[in-house]
């Protein structure tokens, strides 16, 4: 991918000197430019779509202020600048971030061939290409996951050379992290959205002048710096989604969480997390943790699906190590035997059972994919 269109029109919107600029891939992998008027918001420099992973993608301006602060404090946080390596699709904040911090650092970026995908070898092609001292990439969970499942000498020894690989865009489960901190690889969790120009909660902790707080309901609010303008377009999606109090500017996520003592962020699932069934509340991210226990799986989502007897019933889109017909089967017994027992009423109404998770291209699940088609599955039982 020739990125040298998309940091020559990033340069000139930092720099004041063209209109903001929305950045994609077409099917060929080649980089697509597209200049946006952005009337009644000032210094505007990026308009990001939003990934759509539960719902209409939504348009976020970014401006130059919020992007210089947020590269500030990502240099600060991680003890430096250098080069990156862009291994994420350029429409999404944490592949236009890797950019957006080169240009800033003054360094030149390096993009990984993604023609065939992501896979261990392209990754680690694109890394030995790296020519600073202090290196810096950006992956998502299952990237992560790749990388680390029976590595090669070459890939563990490209990994462990970056000062940091930052993964964000959906949970990384604690044995991944684990994992790959004892195979020497420098991970740093980080908690964001488009709306505050990706990542600005880094193990937890908010970056320098990023705010954040949870109120009474449990919702996670950030403020700070590194704020979106706002939607384009959209005055009054942006006015029930950023709210000022007290003189303070916030973002309302759609996430639920809980700070400790010591000022650490634990993120404890979605807005919308909860399902009613049968007058009975149940935590979709409990049940996909419970599940993610059983042997053999690999990756779980659920969620509550139109029911005619429950009012929403339980249903769940599992991952399995064994997708054969027969593992499936296998698997599917135990929802009306031993694991389904164990669960109780959590337990699954509807299972939709394969190889993988469904995604979007930026790596994230696609909850709204998977969300249509269990719906369709139960068929409102």
């Amino acid at each position: 991918m020739d990125i040298d269109p998309a940091l020559k029109a990033l340069a000139a919107a930092l720099h004041g000197e063209g209109p903001a600029v929305e950045l994609s891939a077409d099917q060929d992998g080649n980089t697509v430019v597209r200049l946006v008027e952005t009337p009644g918001i000032d210094d505007a420099a990026i308009v990001v779509r939003t990934s759509g992973s539960t719902g209409t993608p939504k348009a976020t301006v970014l401006t130059v202020e919020a992007l210089a602060a947020s590269s500030m404090a990502t240099a600060f946080a991680l003890k430096g600048e250098g080069q990156w390596l862009l291994a994420l699709p350029l429409q999404y904040v944490a592949g236009i971030q890797v950019l957006v911090r080169s240009l800033f650092a003054g360094t030149r970026p390096w993009v990984m061939d993604l023609s065939d995908g992501f896979t261990p070898e392209a990754f680690t092609a694109a890394a030995l290409e790296l020519t600073d001292k202090f290196r810096f990439t950006s992956l998502v969970p299952t990237q992560l996951k790749r990388l680390l499942d029976s590595p090669s000498p070459e890939t563990l020894a490209a990994l462990r050379r970056f000062n940091a690989v930052l993964i964000g865009g959906a949970p990384a489960a604690p044995e991944l992290l684990a994992a790959a901190r004892d195979a020497g690889v420098r991970v740093v969790t980080t908690y964001g959205a488009a709306e505050s120009c990706g990542g600005c909660i880094y193990d937890g902790f908010p970056l320098e002048n990023v705010l954040v707080r949870v109120d009474a309901e449990g919702r996670i609010l950030l403020g700070g710096a590194t704020l979106a303008a706002g939607y384009l377009g959209a005055p009054d999606l942006t006015a029930g989604t950023f709210v000022e109090e007290d003189g303070v500017r916030w973002y309302r996520t759609g996430d639920l969480g809980a700070i400790d003592a010591d000022g650490k962020l634990t993120v404890a699932g979605r807005v919308d997390d909860v399902i009613i069934t049968g007058g009975v509340k149940v935590s979709a991210a409990r049940v996909e943790s419970e599940l993610e226990k059983l042997d053999g799986v690999l990756a779980a989502f659920v969620t509550g699906v139109p029911s005619t007897e429950w009012g929403q019933a339980v249903a769940a889109y599992v991952a399995l190590a064994d997708s054969s017909p027969e593992g499936i089967e296998a698997f599917k017994a135990g929802q009306h035997g031993s694991w389904g027992a164990a669960l109780g009423r959590k337990a699954p109404k509807t299972v939709q059972a394969a190889a993988e998770l469904l995604m979007l291209p930026n790596g994230k699940p696609d909850r709204l994919g998977m969300a249509i088609l269990l719906d369709s599955l139960h068929q409102g039982r």
